[in-house]
């Protein structure tokens, strides 16, 4: 009966971690850059991220920054602030994996995952074809 409580209660930590675990990406992220803050959010199974914050929000003549870059030309108006960039992540083997990530400096849409790096750093590639670059987020308050 003892083994029997022990396998269970084992189990159920594991359970418990990996639920745990797959929600360690939530939260506020700095961009290796310096110049923005990505609010990581989960929706139903999916992971997103927006950005919160921008290191030079406003243009020169005190309007916000738009997505100016964006090939679709109905969006360029889109306020950066608030500008959804992660897209579609779900979790397995402890990646964050089959999202895309949108850089608004250029308006393109790159393959991506993500994985954690310790406690408070999120390494994020992005990819073209067989080529890929990797930066590191460091969590933010």
């Amino acid at each position: 009966m003892r083994s029997a409580f022990t396998a269970c209660f084992f189990l159920l930590m594991a359970v418990t971690s990996k639920a745990q675990y797959q929600d360690a990406i939530v939260g506020k992220w700095l961009s290796a850059d310096g110049d923005g803050k990505v609010e990581i959010y989960k929706k139903g199974d999916k992971y997103y991220g927006k950005l919160v914050w921008l290191k030079e929000p406003n243009e020169d003549n005190g309007t916000p920054k738009v997505d100016d870059e964006n090939p679709d030309a109905s969006k360029r108006s889109t306020p950066l602030m608030g500008l959804v960039i992660l897209k579609n992540f779900t979790f397995e083997d402890g990646f964050w994996q089959n999202g895309t990530i949108y850089d608004p400096k250029n308006g393109k849409t790159y393959k991506c995952e993500m994985w954690m790096d310790g406690k408070n750093t999120l390494r994020i590639r992005g990819y073209v074809a067989f080529l890929h670059r990797t930066e590191s987020w460091t969590r933010s308050n």
